[in-house]
């Protein structure tokens, strides 16, 4: 075995907009999917008792009609974007995706586990419905309920986990729930459930315009969903904040200057603009329409989901899992508790051209005719998870370094703050000294000289 060859992956390189934006809008869309789908089976759960106490059989019509609402929505398109997001990450960050399932191996088969009940769940809630006797059909919502929230709460641990271990004590020690659960866990546990809540209340005013036949009940559910939205934002924006109280230092340092200027605006604009529409319809129910309530669920993913997931994508960095795993996938810091150790001591030693073992062999010695060649593999490696390599897409190279193309400045920075560990949003990036220059000219040529090959 040879212990300098360390294990990375091809690189995934998406030369219009970058990997991590194929990644994101698919998960954008799953999430809408996925979240609308727990706050409705919570939904459904407090409507069917609702309707067994008072004896109100036309709740539970509206509960069937909510669950083929789901059915089509959230689990056909779920369905897809799941996997979309599954094979995407898996190429573009293979490594990253391997830690978090190495580490929680266990608990990403219980959240399948629930999955699958849940999935069985809105398939009875749909067919059962008027089939069997009230109390049955009740148990049938508890399960479905209770199997989609446990999915929730399975998945947002391991996403806490994402950005840190809950306890710094995980990485000498170990201990899944160490790892899993810290004070900001249970911020966003609460927080993303009264989003879900959000996100349910507009799906299910989409539900009730389906009712035209049935003015007074039609207007009875949109206020009921007016309600329910309006307690779910303004709690929910509670506990968000309530969250951002409990971010590390670098964390809140990132949000302050790494996020575009118009992201804070943008979420606040987005809350009052769904604030409003829930108060509007509460006052006049008669104004909904199917167009309007599938326009504000388009709304909440642009200007709601995207916004939200691209702050939590950004205050993680540099890393991708843990705090120890980098978003260029080289191990970044020792973890005893794993046996995993750091390997920027090999690339500082030998440098990544003679340590990646999908290196082309003519580049692992970097010679006049190759160096610019060699320039693009270390940007594809080292940079193409983050950054476009052209002068579009995602964080794109023709915008860094303030328009400098001088060769010696830019080896400069990559020897300097760069190789050394000391910009609080990269990842350290050990490069020997013919990396460097081979890098500084790839980049000095950039946008003339644009890599176009995945």
């Amino acid at each position: 075995m040879n212990t300098n060859i360390i294990g990375l992956y091809p690189t995934w390189y998406e030369p219009l907009i970058g990997s991590g934006w194929v990644l994101g809008f698919i998960a954008t869309v799953h999430l809408l999917a996925s979240h609308t789908s727990v706050g409705a089976a919570l939904v459904s759960l407090w409507l069917t008792r609702e309707s067994i106490k008072k004896d109100r059989p036309e709740l539970l019509e509206y509960v069937r009609r909510y669950g083929v609402f789901l059915l089509i929505f959230s689990y056909v398109l779920g369905s897809i974007t799941g996997p979309g997001i599954w094979f995407s990450a898996t190429v573009a960050s293979p490594r990253g995706l391997s830690a978090l399932i190495h580490t929680y191996v266990w608990y990403w088969a219980v959240e399948w586990i629930f999955f699958v009940i849940e999935v069985v769940g809105i398939y009875l809630l749909v067919y059962l419905a008027g089939k069997v006797d009230n109390y049955s059909y009740l148990r049938v919502s508890w399960i479905f309920a209770g199997a989609s929230w446990a999915t929730m709460l399975v998945i947002v641990g391991i996403l806490s986990f994402m950005l840190w271990p809950g306890s710094s004590e995980w990485f000498m020690t170990g201990g899944s729930l160490r790892g899993l659960f810290g004070p900001y866990t249970f911020a966003q546990i609460f927080s993303r459930t009264c989003f879900m809540l959000m996100a349910s209340a507009l799906a299910g005013m989409v539900i009730a315009s389906s009712f035209r036949e049935h003015q007074e009940f039609r207007h009875e559910m949109i206020r009921k969903m007016s309600i329910l939205g309006l307690s779910a934002a303004i709690i929910g924006s509670v506990f968000f904040q309530w969250g951002l109280t409990l971010l590390p230092e670098s964390a809140t340092l990132l949000i302050k200057t790494r996020l575009p200027v118009y992201y804070v605006p943008v979420l606040w604009g987005a809350l009052a603009l769904i604030l409003a529409y829930f108060i509007y319809l509460y006052i006049k129910p008669s104004a909904l329409t199917v167009v309007n309530a599938s326009g504000m669920m388009i709304a909440l993913m642009l200007f709601g989901i995207w916004p939200e997931e691209r702050a939590r994508e950004s205050m993680r960095k540099p890393f991708v899992a843990g705090q120890f795993m980098f978003s260029n996938q080289v191990i970044g810091r020792d973890v005893p508790a794993l046996d995993i150790r750091s390997e920027l001591p090999t690339l500082s030693e030998r440098g990544l051209l003679k340590s990646h073992p999908f290196i082309p062999s003519h580049l692992k010695e970097i010679t006049q005719a190759n160096q610019l060649e060699a320039g693009q593999a270390l940007a594809m490696v080292y940079c193409s998870n983050c950054h476009s390599l052209g002068s579009h897409g995602m964080r794109p190279f023709s915008e860094m370094f303030v328009g400098n193309r001088d060769a010696v400045e830019i080896q400069a920075f990559l020897e300097g703050a760069l190789a050394t560990g000391h910009m609080i949003n990269m990842p350290q990036v050990p490069l020997s000294h013919e990396e460097a220059r081979a890098l500084a000219l790839y980049i000095s040529g950039l946008p003339l000289w644009q890599a176009t090959r995945p």
